[in-house]
């Protein structure tokens, strides 16, 4: 692959043509961040934010335009790019102004056994950190990572979907604007090669976005190295709907966490579990919610196309293979998929074996089950090798369901509010993945933490040399039978 070309892909039109960056220039890329690393670090906490700071208000005084390249690259209305936009603007924010609090160095409460020694803790940048980006989200996503990287005090290189190189280009270009003097943040692009050539290249950390089966690959091949990394993988998200809930406010919540971005959303709600009593209502409302959305590549269009003609296939799978183990589609079906759009889709009595019940569709479907009881609603909700995201909707059990939600992430009488929460770590569990982004968790995700005792007064016990004497190990056992010798 020589060049990078993206497309609109609901018009076919040209947005972006880049060079594809083979082996050697991605490792050259990363041996240019060397220095601009150090330069960065050496700029202090105070300098970063301040440069942080600036790119956060040059990105928002052009968010229109951000949204536009958006909406021409993926499709996605002009409403959501604005929407993407605004939160990866907070997490520009938050990384900034919390960086020197959450990671700057500081004292740590001694322990007896050392009594006579100050400890300190402080976290330091890993250097360069490589950061690969999705197709859906390419702004939020990985500015979940490369806010934090850079507040960290690391360099950054960047390798978008090659579905989405504008984006990517568009974030590090305006990033140079405000930072002119080293290259801090870079982008290289290509495809799948790109990307593992990017895992060896010898960055110091790793932080990957996308499919599961992607994210083991990345996983395996950093490990050859021991690259560390985070990654953010798939997710199965369930939303429950108790007896006592709001079922308007549930209905809506629920058609806007199943279908914004057309469904391509990684913490989108694809699975629906709905306490007997309330089920028909919900039902009803959902349909008639989702019935009412626009389908359409005009950017005023409440769902855009399907961005990669082969996630089109899984979704058209996912629908055809529910719908021949006996499945009824209450809105949609086979119908719904025309290329490459894909409309609203509700199923019901979906065998629990089905794919559209138990493999990530990532598309505009929602699979929505009658359940008895709360306890059944978590047995199946929990019932994934999946554990991203989810929602309750309720009032007495609510959050006490929601705690035990199999999750890394959930809401209560709300979806994917934690999308805006700059402040909370975003993460799974099991196949969505580990480590966090975003939050405190996230800062200290791009910096290893550095422990350091300073020796302040003679020992109080005598263990660290081999001049100890049989009266010093008496006192070692003494002084421990007395610290913590006795029962609770």
């Amino acid at each position: 692959m020589d060049e990078v070309v993206s497309r609109n892909p609901a018009t076919g039109a040209e947005v972006g043509r880049f060079p594809a960056a083979g082996a050697a220039a991605v490792t050259a890329a990363v041996a240019r961040a060397r220095p601009a690393g150090r330069w960065w670090a050496g700029l202090g906490f105070r300098e970063r934010r301040q440069r942080l700071l600036r790119w956060r208000a040059l990105v928002t005084r052009r968010m229109t335009e951000l949204a536009e390249v958006l909406h021409a690259e993926t499709g996605k209305p002009v409403a959501e790019g604005t929407i993407e936009t605004a939160a990866a603007i907070g997490d520009i924010d938050w990384a900034a102004r919390h960086a020197r609090r959450v990671l700057a160095p500081r004292r740590v409460r001694r322990v007896l056994p050392v009594a006579e020694a100050s400890a300190h803790l402080e976290y330091r940048p890993y250097g360069v950190v490589g950061v690969i980006g999705p197709w859906n989200y390419p702004v939020f996503t990985p500015i979940g990572s490369i806010a934090y990287a850079l507040a960290a005090g690391n360099a950054v290189v960047h390798k978008p979907s090659e579905h989405t190189p504008s984006v990517g280009q568009w974030l590090a270009d305006t990033f140079a604007e405000v930072v002119p003097e080293q290259l801090v943040f870079q982008v290289v692009h290509g495809a799948g090669e790109t990307g593992e050539a990017l895992c060896r290249s010898g960055v110091d950390k790793l932080s990957f976005t996308g499919s599961t089966a992607t994210a083991k690959r990345v996983m395996a091949t950093c490990a050859e190295t021991l690259t560390p990394v985070v990654l953010e993988a798939g997710g199965k998200d369930a939303l429950i709907v108790d007896a006592d809930a709001d079922l308007d406010a549930a209905a809506e919540a629920c058609v806007w966490g199943a279908f914004t971005n057309a469904g391509q959303t990684c913490v989108g709600i694809e699975r629906a579990y709905v306490a007997a009593e309330v089920y028909d209502g919900f039902l009803s409302r959902v349909v008639a919610r989702a019935s009412a959305l626009t389908v359409g590549s005009d950017g005023t269009s409440d769902l855009g196309p399907i961005i990669t003609p082969a996630q089109l296939e899984v979704v058209r799978r996912h629908i055809q293979d529910a719908l021949d183990r006996g499945a009824s589609a209450v809105l949609g079906g086979a119908g719904a998929v025309q290329p490459p759009y894909v409309h609203p889709t509700v199923l019901v009595d979906v065998p629990p074996d089905a794919l559209a019940a138990r493999e990530e569709t990532f598309g505009p479907t929602l699979v929505v089950h009658k359940v008895e009881s709360m306890a059944e609603a978590l047995r199946l909700a929990n019932d994934t090798g999946y554990g991203l995201g989810g929602a309750v909707f309720g009032e007495r059990q609510a959050i006490a369901v929601a705690r035990a939600l199999r999750s890394g992430m959930a809401t209560v009488n709300d979806v994917l509010s934690f999308a805006g929460m700059s402040s909370l770590p975003w993460g799974g569990l099991g196949d969505s993945g580990l480590g966090r982004l975003r939050g405190e968790d996230g800062l200290r995700e791009f910096a290893h933490a550095k422990s350091i005792v300073v020796r302040r007064a003679p020992s109080v016990l005598r263990t660290r040399t081999f001049e100890r004497t049989e009266r010093d190990i008496a006192r070692v056992v003494a002084a421990y039978r007395l610290w913590f010798g006795r029962r609770p």
